[in-house]
């Protein structure tokens, strides 16, 4: 039977307008008990209940019905707008016996309660993996249905998170709502302020029982969880790549796409993801909000402060499967593990010459369009890479932060400590294909090439 029903909301709070939006419900008798299935016919979603499926129609209808009078925020659920006031006033009622956190939603405050206790009551039926929190494991599924119910109307582009979706919202119309009340930076969505707000009190909530390492936030502590398990459960359906993170993933589909679609205001250029623009916009401004509190030093972002506490407390996560070698970052034992394995993903469209990274491929690049964005501020010196320009920086400043633990000897580039090293270890990690033949530099490498090759490139002019 096929009845017609109005998503028309129950309640009208403070006047809001409300739209008349219908839809189609299939209903189904459940012969074993009587109970009747609302089904959304945009994705033939089941719901049990009428009023569930009215707040369904609602993500397709874009209806927000209840509105909040001091901020003119519009709301989809009367449950959203109690918990915006309660936001709003301060108020935090709920607090945690463990750690003395305080919550202005119970909800909140059970799942934080999970934080300590490691329950995860729900369970995915398709891969058994467990979350600590139901919405967890419904975002969790749409990776097995692949739904995206979230559309933007602007472009049509889909999301499986309601999350992701607003925030994509905010980028496009550059709506930052949420303020920290200490340095009045603001942000696109609150789990964004949340996390910035630990810069400012130190807080690490999230513990790695392996290990004991905190983490400000759970997808850190999730991605070094994964770092002890191995596990890489996200596959990119084009070359069968498989990632720790679901984020990662879809930065390495932009490979695939060439999707860029974060835009820097100041300069119009474009980046895969909001956290290189967001280090870009920093190029502009000369924020360095990150700070070292053992020597003082200033980062624009986060992971370049943590790579640097790691010179001082000498710390290398990341290890080699083949040859035992440690690095301090994750992204360095990959480029590494591209040595062993020859593979050179990135190419240059103008003259097809393939990289080991992004980086060295933006650097190529810059070669052909002759652009050297970063500027030194002392000497107006410019480069094309950002790197360089640091290094370049240090001949100005005198110092040399890479130190070699085995005589003290110093460096200003951790290139050159890394090369120093190699004469106390005797590694030669570069291989001639054609002898065989090994190099502790990958330039004494190149150089020997030519001898195979008969390249002779330099021509005494006299």
């Amino acid at each position: 039977m096929i009845q017609e029903h109005s998503a028309k909301g129950q309640h009208n709070l403070n006047g809001s307008k409300q739209s008349n939006t219908t839809v189609n419900i299939s209903e189904d008798k459940d012969s074993q008990n009587a109970g009747i299935s609302q089904e959304c016919e945009v994705y033939s979603k089941l719901f049990t209940y009428p009023i569930h499926l009215q707040k369904h129609v609602r993500i397709h209808s874009g209806e927000k019905p209840y509105e909040y009078k001091q901020c003119n925020g519009t709301f989809k659920r009367s449950s959203h707008l109690w918990k915006h006031e309660k936001t709003d006033s301060g108020q935090k009622p709920y607090e945690c016996k463990q750690c003395s956190k305080t919550f202005s939603q119970a909800g909140h405050f059970h799942i934080h309660g999970r934080t300590h206790s490691g329950e995860k009551p729900y369970e995915c039926k398709q891969c058994s993996k467990a979350f600590s929190c139901s919405s967890h494991l419904q975002r969790h599924e749409r990776i097995h249905s692949g739904e995206k119910p979230y559309e933007c109307k602007q472009c049509s582009k889909t999301f499986s998170q309601a999350g992701h979706f607003h925030i994509y919202e905010r980028t496009q119309s550059g709506e930052k709502p949420y303020e920290c009340k200490q340095c009045s930076k603001t942000f696109s969505c609150s789990s964004h302020l949340q996390r910035h707000e630990r810069i400012h009190s130190g807080e690490k909530p999230y513990e790695c029982k392996q290990g004991s390492k905190t983490f400000s936030c759970s997808s850190h502590l999730q991605r070094q969880e994964r770092i002890h398990s191995g596990e890489k459960p996200y596959k990119c359906k084009q070359c069968r790549k498989t990632f720790s993170s679901f984020s990662r993933l879809r930065l390495h589909e932009r490979i695939h796409s060439g999707e860029k679609p974060y835009e820097c205001k100041q300069c119009s250029k474009t980046f895969s993801d909001s956290s290189t623009l967001r280090k870009h916009e920093r190029i502009h401004s000369g924020e360095k909000p990150y700070e070292c509190k053992q020597c003082g030093k200033t980062f624009s972002s986060s992971s370049s402060l943590r790579l640097h506490e790691r010179i001082h407390s000498g710390e290398k996560l990341y290890e080699c499967k083949l040859c035992s070698k440690t690095f301090r970052q994750s992204s360095t034992l990959r480029v590494h593990e591209r040595i062993h394995s020859g593979e050179k993903p990135y190419e240059c469209k103008l003259c097809s010459k393939t990289f080991r990274q992004s980086s060295t491929l933006r650097a190529h690049e810059r070669i052909h369009s002759g652009e050297k964005p970063y500027e030194c501020k002392q000497c107006s010196k410019a480069f094309s890479c950002s790197s360089t320009l640091r290094a370049h920086e240090r001949i100005h400043s005198g110092e040399k932060p890479y130190e070699c633990k085995q005589c003290s000897k110093t460096f200003g580039h951790s290139s050159h400590l890394q090369r120093h090293e190699r004469i106390h270890s005797g590694e030669k990690p570069y291989e001639c294909k054609q002898c065989s033949k090994t190099f502790g530099r990958s330039s004494h490498l190149q150089r020997h090439e030519r001898i195979h090759r008969g390249e002779k490139f330099y021509e005494c002019k006299q």
